[in-house]
């Protein structure tokens, strides 16, 4: 069914591209003539809306299904506590530094790696 639904698509583009074209062909048509333009032709304008509400059936046909826009959907399998966990807020270089003028960062070179592989 899906395979049908993409010709069906490809029709109504096909078809929507040839309105375009009439549209563009009759408005030609007037400047050779020296007619002013008014509207299109009935048949041109039902061409061109049925050629749209063909291939916007036919769109959601082939996509298939959608997925839900309120956040609460993908909200509702999440705890409290992994709510307020969002890692790009995480801020490291803060203004405790000032306020403890005497702490030292460790060095990670400094470690015994000795002693931590005897533990082992």
């Amino acid at each position: 069914m899906a395979f049908l639904n993409k010709i069906v698509l490809f029709i109504g583009f096909l078809s929507l591209l040839h309105a375009a074209y009439s549209a563009a062909q009759h408005r030609a048509y007037l400047r050779i003539t020296d007619q002013e333009f008014t509207n299109l032709p009935i048949d041109i304008i039902f061409q061109a809306i049925l050629s749209l509400f063909l291939i916007i059936y036919n769109i959601l046909q082939v996509v298939g299904d959608f997925k839900e826009i309120r956040a609460a959907v993908d909200l509702q399998v999440k705890s409290w506590e992994t709510l307020g966990n969002i890692p790009s807020f995480y801020t490291f270089n803060h203004r405790g530094k000032a306020l403890a003028p005497f702490y030292e960062q460790p060095n990670p070179g400094a470690i015994d790696r000795s002693d931590l592989s005897a533990n082992n």
